[in-house]
Order: C-alpha cells, then sequence, then structure tokens
C-alpha cells in the first residue's frame, strides 16, 4: 500500500520511519518552512526523500502539485502540522483520504497550540486524536483513533510533547492498518455542533510574557504552557530578559503587602520566591545571561524585583 506524507516536524519524521518499518511503500514527501523548535527540518525530509527514493516536494501550496500528487498514486496520506490547511481537491487524489493527527481533544479543541491552550485553561487532560481531513475545514472530520494524557498543575507541555512524539507514530499505523482493512472504519463521528468547539489560534514567543499580577496558579500554568519545546515564559531582571523554566504553587500563611514581582525569599534549596497577584511562586530553575540553573546564582537579595 502506497503512503504520502504530507507535513512538519521530528514527529511525522518517526512516523515515516514507522510506516516503512511495517512494510508500507512512501513514494512522495510533501513537505514545507519549519518552526523554530523543530528538531527535524525540512533538509532533513528532503535527505530521507532521497534515501528511500520518494519523491520531494517542499511548498505550501499543495493546489500547484496536484498532478505531482496524482502521479504518485498513493491510496492514502498522513499529515502532521502542514503549515497551509488543505484543499478538499488535493484530498480527492487519496482513494482513503488523508489522516491527520491532532493534539487536542476533538470536537473542544480545534488549530494551534492546542495542548498549551489547555494546560492554560485549566484542563484535566490532552486529547490526541487521528482524524480524516475535510477540505478547507480545521481539524474536522471522522474520528479514526484517539487516546488521552492525564495532566494537572505541575504538567509542561514538554511532557505533552514527548507523549505525542511517543505515540503518533504508532497511532498513523494503527489508523492506516483500519482503514486498509475496512475503507469506512470510523470510531466516532466528529461534532458538527460549532458549541462544542473552540477554535484555538497560534501562539507567539511573546505570548510568554509574564504578567505578576496575576494568581500565581495563571502564571504557572503559563510557564508550563510555554516550556520546551517552545521559547519558554519570561520575565525581566536588571534590564535583562530571564526564562522561568521551572516553578510551583508555594503556599504560606504569612499576612504582607507587596508590588507584584517582588523577590520575597531566597530558599536554601536555590530557589527563590516570587509576589504575585494572589498567592507566591516559587521559581526552581531560570535562564538569564546564558546561564541555567537555580535563581539564586543571579538573585541574590529580596530587594529585587521582577518585571
Amino acid at each position: 500500500m502506497k503512503v504520502a506524507i504530507i507535513g512538519r516536524t521530528e514527529i511525522l519524521y518517526k512516523s515515516i520511519e514507522l510506516l516503512l518499518k511495517n512494510g508500507y511503500e512512501i513514494p512522495l514527501i510533501i513537505t514545507s518552512k519549519e518552526a523554530p523548535e523543530y528538531i527535524k527540518i525540512s533538509k532533513d525530509f528532503e535527505k530521507l526523500s532521497n534515501e528511500i527514493g520518494a519523491k520531494y516536494i517542499y511548498t505550501n501550496k499543495l493546489d500547484e502539485f496536484k498532478e505531482e500528487i496524482k502521479r504518485a498514486d498513493c491510496e492514502i496520506a498522513v499529515s502532521l502540522n502542514y503549515s497551509s490547511i488543505i484543499s478538499q481537491d488535493v484530498i480527492n487524489l487519496f482513494p482513503l483520504g488523508v489522516l491527520n493527527a491532532h493534539g487536542g481533544d476533538l470536537p473542544r479543541y480545534r488549530g494551534n497550540a492546542c495542548q498549551a491552550w489547555a494546560i492554560i485553561n485549566g484542563e484535566e487532560k490532552i486529547g490526541l486524536c487521528i482524524h480524516s481531513m475535510i477540505g478547507g475545514e480545521v481539524d474536522s472530520g471522522n474520528i479514526i483513533d484517539r487516546e488521552y494524557f492525564d495532566i494537572d498543575i505541575n504538567t509542561k507541555v514538554t511532557q505533552c510533547w514527548e507523549w505525542m512524539v511517543n505515540r503518533i507514530p504508532d497511532m498513523f499505523v494503527n489508523s492506516v492498518q483500519k482503514l486498509q482493512k475496512d475503507p469506512n472504519y470510523i470510531l466516532e463521528e466528529q461534532s458538527k455542533d460549532p458549541k462544542e468547539a473552540i477554535r484555538c489560534y497560534p501562539r507567539i514567543p511573546e505570548d510568554g510574557k509574564i504578567d505578576w499580577s496575576k494568581s500565581n496558579i495563571e502564571i504557572l500554568r503559563l510557564i508550563n504552557a510555554s516550556n520546551k519545546p517552545y521559547a519558554g515564559a519570561y520575565s525581566f531582571y536588571e534590564d535583562n530578559k530571564l526564562i522561568i523554566w521551572d516553578a510551583e504553587l508555594f503556599e504560606d500563611d504569612e499576612n504582607y503587602l507587596s508590588v507584584v514581582g517582588q523577590v520575597a525569599s531566597i530558599e536554601k534549596d536555590g530557589s527563590i520566591l516570587v509576589i504575585c497577584g494572589n498567592g507566591k511562586l516559587k521559581i526552581n530553575e531560570i535562564e538569564y545571561d546564558g546561564f541555567i540553573g537555580n535563581p539564586n546564582e543571579k538573585i541574590k537579595s529580596i530587594r529585587k524585583r521582577l518585571l
């Protein structure tokens, strides 16, 4: 069975390797410009294409390459993080359609950065779905496979990403196998009620700027949602950018008056406590001026403030 590849990221790269290992032929790989956090970039996909004898296309305008796609004669395509919405004309070139891996609990979380938004929103789990794509629509279509990852106040987007790296390749293979056996197979039909969906828009590095007037819970969620492989939640200390990679809630009974962002304590374990709009936050790891480690290595007085 011939499978086409459309998209980006190291997860899709691993999916190619697993599909090949399971005996599928991949005559076509289509990718586009990578995001800064991606480990595997377009050159890696091009190299792999050459190694396996696949046609390589670099574009964000699939409709201009319909003839090349048709000539590849693939029964199905798998897609992840492609930079443009795929049209129905392109989807129709594949008898079994195009499968998309989406790191959000469909139909509720559609669009971009769904794991980060779910953490910010205080959800208790993150969904991962393989679904058949509908042209011109965002993350709609019948669901072929679904799994969940439980999260809490301390879950970083890093952990969600690692989970997806491990699970998506297997889920792609399982979904292709199911449709190969039964072209009409679906796990569940996705609701078309717009009231059940949340459209998640992209997040950019500047969205990680910490507003210390918010509660310690809100700030911790932002830190965790902005974590690696992304740019990180940040503040400023002595006019230089300070990224916070690890933090936790801190609860005590102290009555205090303070301006938000105030360093309240330098702890024996190397962490610092910072005043938030509601409560305190214990900061365990920072990145500052090339240094990564305990904040007490750079912040040595409570007469300091994060801005």
